[in-house]
């Protein structure tokens, strides 16, 4: 019970210190590191626990690499949704009661992700679907390598921040970057654009970009 508690407490800081920072205004450089350091301090605070995936893209790659069960993978994506959820509904009750005029300026949005007119480039769905999932692979790929070997294991947590403030620097101005399916759900259900109707990319991509990391991980570094 304690590693699924710690996957909703560990996604919920994710989520309020990440699209906290986003929602703030904090631009590119300054919310991709509020996700790399938010990770490195939640993997500091819960890796012993559970792992510290906050993420159901890295629970995905994880179960098919065999190093989760499958009941497991289910109750880790549902604390997971949660506690985006939870972080979320925070930050909008914070948005909320911000003065008038800085609600006008950015509205109630919790940092959702989105494509076409939603981003600064316009990338249209196709795009975005194709840059999820390769720097979700790119960052779980990361993750898998770094988690599974020892000698990386006092540096970890910063090493593997800095995997996810790096994905950010690439993707921010393509769709706000996602790499994970629950604190891109939870951003769309509490914000007032039309995200929800494109959060699909932001789960099938980053789903997507996790088996290929396992599937990568598998061919490079595990088989002969």
């Amino acid at each position: 019970m304690k590693k699924y508690l710690a996957e909703f407490i560990g996604t919920c800081l994710l989520v309020i210190c990440g699209c906290g920072a986003a929602a703030a205004g904090a631009g590119l450089v300054g919310t991709s590191l509020a996700f790399g350091v938010s990770l490195c301090f939640i993997a500091y605070l819960f890796g012993n626990v559970s792992g510290a995936h906050v993420n159901p893209a890295v629970s995905i790659a994880f179960f098919l690499d065999g190093q989760l069960e499958a009941g497991d993978l289910g109750a880790y994506i549902m604390s997971q949704i949660f506690g985006a959820l939870a972080g979320s509904g925070i930050l909008k009750i914070i948005l909320c009661l911000a003065d008038d005029k800085v609600t006008d300026y950015r509205g109630t949005a919790v940092a959702a992700n989105g494509f076409g007119e939603d981003t600064l480039l316009g990338l249209n769905f196709f795009g975005a679907l194709l840059i999820e999932i390769v720097l979700t692979c790119i960052f779980v790929l990361i993750v898998l390598r770094i988690a599974n070997d020892q000698s990386l294991s006092l540096f970890a947590p910063v090493l593997i921040g800095l995997g996810l403030a790096l994905v950010h620097l690439v993707g921010f101005n393509f769709t706000g970057t996602s790499v994970n399916p629950a604190r891109s759900l939870s951003a769309a259900i509490f914000t007032s654009t039309d995200a929800l109707a494109q959060v699909w990319v932001f789960i099938v991509g980053p789903a997507v970009g996790g088996a290929l990391a396992a599937l990568c991980y598998k061919k490079l570094f595990k088989e002969a």
